[in-house]
């Protein structure tokens, strides 16, 4: 890692985190994070392909996750040549404009996530709570609608707070805490006034990440309302299993998130190693795990999976 001092405290380069201490073993570290990183591109490819190439599953349900797969997989293509760059020791530093662009991707496509998840809730709420009108609830047109509204939200809301990166000056170390750039990450190393990142930052927090998560709860306490009421106790574990895999993506999305936040704000005193690990499981997590809940827990992608490989096997 370059020496720092007081001359490049100004510079506009900022000095990626790998793993602190684990220098020498970096090599060995790449090898699951390669293989991490190819499950995130191939497991999101092929939810996205079955979905494509199989008719039965051009139904709202299935679009919703074809938004998620496409969203996880541009989360990894966001953050793959920082992070294997660092293990690959090809990369030690970032320059400001390549780490504001990254940062804003990298929560641009986070609010999206969320979006999705609030998106597929309400899919699931419709198809349990309203079956008789589901169709003619959740249209294409419609569908397409939600599209551009989660695509317009995700994006349109940051880039007030993003570009005032790039005018603030930057007086402390310039050591990113990650092996990419966060936009808490950045401001922390700011000596400017923060107050309208700061202030405006939370506030998208609240708009978008805390407001989806409650709405999300209160579809779930609705959908449980509906189906306590049903009198079939396997028409009640039918309706309850078609949530299953939304809870758990809804889970691995947030629990990284809370585990991140409490880090940045509480755990200012514990090691490095820490911050990285809770990043890497942040950035990585939700895109590993989501293909695979999906091809387990439904069973149409299950089948169409299984047949593809079948096929390929031939």
């Amino acid at each position: 890692m370059p020496a720092l001092s007081a001359s490049n405290f100004n510079s506009s380069k900022f000095v990626l985190t790998g793993f602190p201490g684990l220098e020498g073993y970096y090599l060995w570290f790449s090898i699951p994070f390669t293989l991490i990183y190819a499950m995130v591109f191939l497991g999101n490819c092929m939810i996205l392909h079955v979905i494509r190439t199989e008719p039965s599953l051009h139904v709202p349900m299935f679009y919703f996750l074809a938004m998620l797969a496409l969203t996880d997989l541009c989360v990894g293509l966001s953050s793959v040549h920082t992070v294997l760059g660092v293990l690959w020791e090809f990369i030690q530093e970032i320059s400001l404009d390549s780490c504001i662009a990254q940062s804003y991707f990298i929560h641009g496509l986070s609010f999206m996530e969320s979006s999705v998840l609030l998106a597929m809730s309400f899919d699931r709420y419709i198809a349990i709570c309203n079956p008789l009108r589901y169709s003619s609830i959740l249209t294409n047109e419609k569908i397409m609608k939600i599209g551009v509204m989660i695509l317009c939200r995700s994006t349109l809301l940051i880039p007030p707070v993003i570009i005032r990166l790039r005018f603030l000056n930057y007086c402390r170390p310039h050591v990113l805490s990650h092996s990419f750039c966060l936009h808490q990450d950045l401001i922390r190393m700011a000596c400017s006034d923060i107050r309208f990142n700061s202030i405006y930052g939370l506030a998208l927090v609240i708009s978008n990440l805390l407001l989806d998560a409650v709405l999300i709860i209160i579809s779930y306490v609705m959908i449980l309302h509906t189906v306590l009421a049903i009198a079939s106790r396997e028409e009640r574990l039918k309706s309850l299993q078609t949530c299953v895999s939304h809870i758990c993506a809804v889970l691995v999305f947030y629990i990284p998130i809370i585990g991140l936040t409490m880090v940045h704000r509480f755990g200012k005193h514990l090691s490095p190693l820490v911050h990285v690990l809770m990043g890497n499981i942040y950035i990585l997590f939700p895109p590993l795990m989501n293909p695979i809940i999906y091809s387990i827990k439904t069973q149409q992608i299950r089948r169409r999976v299984q047949r593809l490989f079948s096929l390929k096997g031939t």
